[in-house]
């Protein structure tokens, strides 16, 4: 039997739960496996950047589930430093780059696995490149922004935008000692959220030292002589001081490869594949992870939701097809969790202006509960705001903002938008009670209690 050989590009989340998934079902005989990674790390996790920034997290090494060494003792020929630069797909291979020495080679694949990731969104502004200025996604940007804190002496930094990255690195640089200022063009912060909770988002930023500056649209940023960030401007003709900026805008999947190559990319510019991962129209090619768009289950349409939980799954699903077997990834609800000092922060399935972009006739109900029973020490608010449809009380989305133990109940809800359940379900739930953990109504319940009345007021 001849060897196959697997080029897999991107050493991260997908790309090499892939690849490891792959080398699981077949052995070095059967399958060949090659592996490309532009940084200096593998199987790292993202989202724990903003923990070591802000120094929770001691090393970046402790982010790292798998080194490139453990890698290849696994059989796997991964090559760091090293950027796919064009895929040859009537060709079956990819040209490949070594950062360090500038030589080019081809390699040819049997299949081709695509796992490119996301890059921060960087708009084209003057002063830009400036140093100092920082976009987050990967843990080389990591490394270069904590080089940045150790060697700039000045303490003003600056967020551009107050999405999950702005938000997260905000705390993160408060946490160092600095004093941060968040821009952002929305009403509020945390636009994954309707502004109405998302101004609880800002009132516990508020709180915790952090200054955010609504309706700020930035034109640019200012450097010195050096060519170093020395502020950042705003179309009202404001200018912020800054010894750092960090961009926290979100992020755009990395498909320029694709998109050279031909594949089809959706609306959001991220490649479009099948239940199984396999690229639209493509019997060698699966991509996964932060390049790839996901249906989303309740609008029932495709989109990009660069999420490392997702990715995981994506590597594992596109391993197995890899390797022989057979596997899907369904789509997604839109779960998502986050933090600003003691106030956590959750969503899952559609906000109002997703509901209405879908066509949806829809109501709302909020309810503000505690965490736990209200007698019960440490108490803390707990505010829950849910939508359902019109007409046949169908679940469509919940956001939740709290404290200590609010942000994974996020979870009832989305385990009851992919069985799409209807809040006059959700309300019979038999969910778990003690006066640590919840009131007697937990307040999921209450709040699909609430938005059951909502239907029922509404009519058809």
């Amino acid at each position: 039997m001849a060897t196959e050989r697997l080029v897999v590009v991107g050493g991260d989340a997908a790309g090499m739960s892939a690849a490891s998934q792959a080398r699981r079902l077949k052995g070095p005989r059967e399958l060949e496996i090659v592996a490309f990674e532009r940084g200096r790390f593998t199987s790292y996790s993202a989202c724990g950047i903003p923990y070591w920034v802000g120094g929770l997290v001691p090393r970046a090494e402790d982010l790292v589930a798998r080194t490139p060494e453990e890698h290849r003792a696994r059989g796997i020929d991964l090559r760091t430093r090293t950027e796919v630069v064009e895929l040859d797909l009537p060709g079956s291979r990819v040209r490949a780059r070594d950062l360090d020495s500038g030589s080019e080679s081809w390699t040819h694949y049997d299949k081709l696995v695509l796992a490119t990731g996301a890059r921060p969104v960087r708009p084209r502004l003057p002063g830009i490149g400036a140093h100092g200025v920082h976009g987050i996604q990967t843990l080389d940007d990591g490394r270069r922004l904590m080089d940045t804190l150790e060697r700039t002496p000045g303490r003003r930094a600056v967020v551009v935008g107050a999405g999950y990255i702005g938000v997260e690195m905000a705390e993160a640089l408060v946490l160092r000692g600095y004093e941060v200022t968040v821009l952002h063009r929305g009403e509020q912060p945390m636009a994954t959220l309707d502004p109405d909770m998302g101004g609880l988002v800002h009132t516990a930023m508020n709180r915790m030292g952090i200054r955010t500056v609504a309706g700020a649209e930035v034109t640019g940023v200012l450097a010195d002589d050096e060519g170093r960030a020395r502020a950042v401007a705003t179309a009202a003709g404001e200018e912020y001081p800054a010894d750092v900026v960090v961009l926290g805008i979100g992020v755009e999947p990395r498909t320029a490869l694709a998109r050279a190559a031909g594949l089809p990319l959706g609306p959001s510019g991220g490649i479009l594949t099948d239940l199984s991962m396999r690229v639209r129209g493509r019997a060698d090619v699966w991509a996964g992870g932060d390049c790839v768009e996901v249906l989303d289950l309740v609008a029932g349409r495709t989109r990009h939701v660069p999420l490392g939980t997702h990715a995981n799954k994506h590597g594992q699903v596109i391993g197995s097809g890899v390797g022989g077997g057979y596997a899907t990834f369904p789509g997604v609800v839109g779960t998502a969790v986050s933090k600003v000092c003691d106030l956590e922060i959750a969503r899952t399935g559609l906000r109002e202006r997703d509901a209405l972009e879908a066509g949806l006739r829809f109501v709302t109900a909020t309810i503000t509960s505690t965490n736990t029973a209200g007698y019960y020490p440490g108490a803390a608010e707990m505010t829950v705001k849910m939508l359902a449809e019109r007409r046949t009380g169908r679940l469509l989305g919940v956001q939740i903002v709290g404290g200590a133990g609010s942000a994974k109940r996020v979870d009832v809800a989305a385990v009851a938008l992919t069985a799409g359940m209807t809040v006059e379900q959700i309300v019979a739930l038999d969910l778990g009670y003690a006066p640590p953990f919840s009131p007697v109504w937990d307040p999921v319940l209450v709040a699909a209690r609430k938005a059951v009345s909502a239907v029922r007021a509404a009519g058809v």
